[in-house]
């Protein structure tokens, strides 16, 4: 794990987990606040006695430690279970609301839930669970997720891609303009040809009208 990367007091130990591309970098990692035992220890100490407390803090103690959750340059992690081991992944480009909220116990000491829901998802697809300022958490993901949506997998920028598709709709209307002058310039040709034949047409009729007339008049004087 590279220098300064958030990691919330997860040892890179506890990530041994996690199989990353070769181009994705952790940018946040971290884990349930240590604060959320403090009911469990106020359950269980009392308990204790009969042996049910230790078992209560046991347990709440394996699932907090054991849970991981991850935001890297590409996606976003999350790791549950003791003796089990459950990994969720969601891509940055599916991510379509990311949101924060804290109880009463929560705002006092500073942790809180951040919830992700994905695009043609139904409600919370993952949830970072009482994870240290929240608010901060749910601010880097929302960074990482606009920057992601602004460098496509192509490599292009979003100004490279209106670039080429401002050039593209300039070379149609260039085109469809050129063909609309050679049929404009075809339609002049048709009209002027229909009058230049018309016209001669009209002479052609004189003529004829004149040698009748002259033959009429030479079969009168006779």
């Amino acid at each position: 794990m590279s220098a300064g990367i958030e990691t919330d007091g997860v040892d890179p130990a506890d990530l041994e987990w996690l199989s990353l591309d070769g181009d994705e970098e952790i940018v946040w990692a971290g884990g349930p606040d240590r604060r959320t035992l403090i009911p469990a220890f106020a359950i269980g100490i009392p308990l204790a006695i009969v042996l049910i407390g230790i078992v209560i803090i046991a347990s709440e103690y394996l699932r907090v430690t054991n849970t991981h959750y991850v935001v890297t340059n590409r996606a976003l992690y999350a790791k549950t279970g003791v003796l089990s081991r459950d990994v969720k992944r969601i891509e940055h480009e599916k991510v379509q609301d990311i949101s924060y909220s804290q109880s009463a116990l929560g705002a006092h000491f500073g942790y809180g839930n951040v919830e992700v829901s994905t695009a043609g998802g139904s409600g919370v697809e993952m949830a970072f669970k009482s994870v240290p300022d929240p608010k901060a958490v749910q601010r880097t993901i929302s960074e990482r997720v606009d920057r992601n949506r602004g460098e496509p997998a192509d490599g292009h920028s979003s100004e490279d891609t209106l670039a080429a598709i401002l050039t593209e709709l300039r070379a149609i209307r260039e085109a469809v303009g050129d063909d609309r002058s050679v049929r404009a310039n075809g339609g002049d040709a048709d009209r002027s040809n229909d009058g230049t034949a018309g016209r001669s047409d009209d002479r052609t009729a004189d003529r004829k009208d004149d040698r009748r007339r002259n033959e009429y008049d030479t079969d009168e004087s006779v």
